[in-house]
């Protein structure tokens, strides 16, 4: 596959509980296209963060996401009203940013990934962006981020599913500066399934996830 985000290893797979959960949470439909509560995930000036700045309140320490001026997430979702399951979905797209930052600074030591990824997702999200580092590659475009929805367990876990557009976002080879300029197929789209463990710091981390390439609920 030469779009930028190949489908995640295998091994990111959620256990049979967190999918019956998953099933259920269609009741939490929070997806929107074009409204207020969208978070675009990079802007398009060079070295800008990649995601709006943390409030003054947030003690947090947050690290900063830079993405490079040819490279953009946009995030599309409605605030549900939820404390948490903002949270929740807020901390899922800087997860998906701090991947793409790894990829673009050719590094699996970046400060983010490891403050927004935890367990297996951590593992595997280190592994996926060493292949595109080994490789020399990078991407470059827009991939969409929709169709949000989001399920609490407790107090500190979430599940949030959603769908990716990557039929704007393209391969780069950062050797020979060529981008593959592939063809949108079903395969633009992919569904996501993750899971989220809130930290003893408040961050909620991406613990596990798995992806669906070609999934019909994707497609427009």
């Amino acid at each position: 596959m030469n779009r930028r985000r190949p489908t995640l290893p295998a091994a990111l797979t959620l256990t049979a509980a967190a999918a019956l959960t998953l099933s259920a949470c269609g009741s939490d439909d929070s997806s929107a296209a074009e409204d207020s509560g969208k978070i675009e995930g990079a802007d398009t000036s060079s070295g800008t963060p990649a995601v709006p700045s943390p409030s003054s309140t947030d003690t947090i320490g947050r690290p900063k996401i830079t993405f490079p001026s040819d490279a953009k997430n946009v995030f599309e979702y409605e605030k549900t009203g939820n404390a948490a399951k903002d949270a929740a979905l807020a901390d899922s797209t800087l997860s998906v940013n701090a991947v793409d930052e790894a990829i673009f600074e050719g590094s699996a030591d970046t400060k983010a990934l490891g403050f927004y990824n935890a367990e297996s997702a951590l593992s595997d999200s280190i592994t996926y962006a060493l292949g595109y580092i080994n490789k020399k590659h990078t991407w470059v475009g827009e991939t969409r981020y929709f169709d949000y929805k989001v399920n609490l367990s407790g107090d500190r876990e979430a599940y949030i599913t959603y769908c990716s557009d990557e039929s704007k976002s393209f391969i780069k080879d950062k050797k020979t500066g060529e981008v593959k300029d592939t063809p949108t197929t079903v395969d633009s789209y992919v569904l996501y399934n993750a899971k989220l463990a809130k930290n003893a710091e408040g961050v909620w981390q991406t613990t596990d996830i798995a992806s669906n390439r070609g999934s019909k609920k994707c497609q427009p």
